[in-house]
């Protein structure tokens, strides 16, 4: 099991809707979440991507010298930029990480934001770049460790005498992760990548995913690994969680409910689709499955969900996603500073052991914390 944790690039909050509560971005909070995670255990970070964050290959490429362990999955947006320039970016960054990159290929749901951003083409289109886009990239690295260069023709990407110089760290190239709901989402994902993704639903649907994605890679001749990307609300007990995640939207207003949503509905993403059916919008009807709640996507986009409990209750749900399949979690709670430090003092030692074993020296529970009389040694945990 992995366990990742989450840099947000578009910032972050105590409270969702509001600004009250609300904690700039910067280089200075970025490293110190990035430092904290590396320090804790945590196998990587996820930094979003999108007009409403911060960029994040310069985020990453900023946070390299700041952690020693940590990797970083970034994003890489087909239609926007180039195969062979992402390429290079990618390897560079690999080499100069000492080979802690990790690929998150997004395609987009959002027109507009598309449109801003340069790329018009309909959902169809944009997968169909997508694929394009990986054929390209995979020859790149591919033919980068022995020097050759690439040629393709595609509808709608071309490519001559493609080439990079300096190949990655990682062979044949850092690991492609991918998330979408579509049908074309998924089969693209059976034929090209390593990781797929998917939001944070109730167990059935997880396990439909997984199922309908792996038949169509076994189909290939391939294999995949997954991932679950979803937000935590974790404390000591259980009802300090549920009044923890009911605190989070005490100051959300159903106006913004209704706008946002209403901005939702726009998007042509089935995840996001999926997403939203989960709640309807609507404050009543949070709690979908056991400790899972929808809360969060009332106003955010992407992952809405989070999983609320005691430290104990949280891992047996995380385990209950690995007997599907899952090996990789991403994770993230509000603020995300504090969130990561609890995450791990109460969730980390109820998990696998491999995990536990991977931390090393990393203490979570004790013996730590402040001697008292300049002579007493607080008592370890029991826990």
């Amino acid at each position: 099991m992995q366990v990742f944790w989450f840099i947000p690039t578009h910032g972050d909050t105590r409270y969702l809707g509001t600004s009250d509560g609300g904690r700039v971005f910067d280089f200075d909070y970025a490293r110190q979440i990035a430092s904290a995670v590396d320090s804790l255990g945590y196998e990587g970070v996820l930094l979003p991507t999108g007009r409403s964050c911060e960029d994040a290959w310069v985020t990453a490429s900023s946070l390299i010298g700041a952690t020693r362990n940590l990797k970083f999955l970034v994003a890489v947006r087909p239609g926007i930029a180039s195969p062979a320039l992402t390429a290079r970016m990618a390897s560079t960054f690999d080499r100069l990480s000492g080979g802690r990159l990790l690929i998150n290929v997004v395609t987009g749901g959002d027109a507009g934001e598309l449109e801003g951003d340069g790329f018009f083409a309909d959902h169809a289109e944009r997968y169909a770049v997508t694929d394009e886009f990986l054929r390209i990239w995979r020859s790149v690295f591919e033919k980068s460790h022995t020097g050759e260069s690439v040629d393709f023709e595609g509808k709608h990407l071309r490519a001559k005498g493609a080439k990079l110089f300096f190949p990655p760290v990682q062979t044949p190239h850092p690991p492609l992760y991918f998330g979408g709901s579509s049908e074309v989402a998924r089969q693209i994902a059976a034929e090209q990548l390593d990781v797929y993704l998917t939001w944070g639903e109730p167990l059935a649907d997880v396990a439909q995913k997984i199922a309908d994605v792996r038949a169509r890679a076994a189909k290939l001749g391939r294999t995949l690994r997954f991932g679950l990307r979803l937000h935590v609300i974790v404390r000591e007990t259980e009802d300090d969680a549920w009044r923890a995640a009911d605190a989070l939207i005490s100051k959300l207003d159903d106006e913004t409910i209704a706008r946002v949503q209403t901005q939702f509905a726009k998007m042509d993403s089935e995840g996001q689709r999926r997403m939203a059916a989960l709640h309807g919008g609507r404050r009543d009807k949070l709690v979908i499955a056991p400790n899972l709640w929808a809360g969060v996507g009332l106003v955010r986009g992407g992952a809405g969900t989070a999983l609320v409990g005691d430290g104990p209750t949280v891992a047996q749900r995380l385990r209950e996603y690995a007997d599907l399949g899952i090996d990789t979690f991403i994770l993230s709670g509000y603020p995300h500073l504090e969130e990561a430090y609890r995450f791990a003092e109460l969730v980390f030692p109820h998990l696998p052991r491999d995990l536990r074993e991977r931390l090393g020296n990393v203490s979570l529970a004790g013996p730590v914390g402040e001697v008292m009389a300049n002579n007493i040694v607080p008592k370890a945990s029991q826990s």
